[in-house]
């Protein structure tokens, strides 16, 4: 059988960008390959959810006070498998877990990086079907190589991140990661059973005509963010509309829309939540480390995310981010307000 020597698996693209930087160790190019390895195994048992008894609860709560969807345990319990058992990985950081997990063994205690991951985002659509997603992190260590991985390697700021992204299993599953040289999309080839490049160098669009946010919480949103989605719901030929909202209910797939077509993604504060909802380390720092790689830009509404000094593994954040000129606009509706304000 002739085999197609234009595709390019990830396994060939990492090695081939290691080429281009011979000092370079390649540690973190076999983290992203294991990475792959942990998706395609969740990959496997998303597809087949539906047959065995992996739907539904585990019965127990994460650290979110959530409920614990029993494929998010199969999910989790892969990814920290893959990176222990891996050589460039000295500890994780899992929205599931309560604490870090430090892998303290002579070869992972020289690693020079540490994962943080939300290993089944969107988990409360797995029973209805629809698209969910892994979100990865990863941070080169602050502390002493050769010696375990510290709580202070996990807790930097999000403009630390060396590389960040997300596996979406939908109608096709696809890895998507980003480091500072550019994102690159990879789909699953089930025939190979091997991620191929079929995305690459992905840019966000400057604009877009998609808007993603819940409307069900609109008056719970403060004063800026009510008078944004007024505006886009009102925009017309003459104003740069019209805008259409889509909203998935799964962040990775969410985002992931408005990253290849242009738009934006909003998860505002609410009242009874002031500090907002989405995780700060597991969630809205990958993805506004690769959005801004591509681009895009990525806020709390008041600050960037990526400048955010973090406090503990669990903290929250409202979070908004999409094409640089849509955020500019939601830009001046917070801004407005708060001036009113003051």
């Amino acid at each position: 059988m002739a085999i197609n020597r234009k595709v390019q698996t990830l396994d060939e693209f990492t090695i081939q960008q290691l080429r281009e930087f011979p000092l370079a160790t390649g540690e973190l190019s076999s983290l992203l390959r294991d990475i792959g390895l942990a998706a395609k195994r969740i990959h496997v048992e998303v597809n087949k959810a539906g047959l065995v008894d992996i739907l539904g609860d585990a019965g127990s709560m994460n650290v979110q006070g959530e409920e614990v969807k029993k494929l998010d345990v199969f999910a989790n319990n892969q990814l920290v498998g893959v990176l222990r058992h891996g050589i460039s990985c000295a500890g994780i950081g899992s929205e599931e877990l309560d604490e870090i997990t430090v892998f303290d063994d002579e070869t992972s205690n020289k690693s020079k990086y540490v994962c943080l991951f939300d290993p089944l985002d969107g988990s409360s659509n797995i029973d209805v079907n629809v698209s969910i997603g892994t979100i990865f992190s990863v941070f080169k260590r602050v502390s002493e190589l050769g010696k375990p991985a510290q709580e202070e390697d996990f807790l930097q700021p999000g403009k630390n991140q060396v590389a960040a992204g997300y596996i979406i299993y939908g109608s096709s599953t696809m890895l998507v990661y980003a480091t500072r040289r550019g994102i690159n999309g990879f789909t699953l080839d089930q025939s190979i059973g091997e991620f191929t490049l079929s995305h690459p160098d992905i840019k966000c669009p400057e604009a877009g005509k998609i808007y993603s946010v819940n409307h069900g919480n609109f008056f719970q949103y403060e004063e800026g963010v009510k008078q944004y989605i007024t505006a886009c719901q009102k925009k017309d030929s003459s104003n740069g509309g019209p805008y259409t909202q889509r909203y998935i209910g799964s962040m990775v797939s969410d985002v992931h829309r408005n990253l290849i077509k242009g738009g934006i993604f909003m998860y505002p504060a609410l009242k009874d939540k002031p500090k907002g909802k989405l995780r700060l380390m597991y969630e809205c720092n990958p993805f506004a480390f690769i959005l801004e790689v591509g681009g895009g830009v990525a806020t709390n509404g008041h600050m960037r995310i990526l400048d955010i000094i973090p406090t503990e593994l669990h903290q929250r954040t409202a979070f908004f981010t999409g094409s640089r000129l849509m955020m500019e606009e939601l830009a001046t509706y917070l801004n407005q307000t708060e001036k009113s304000v003051s």
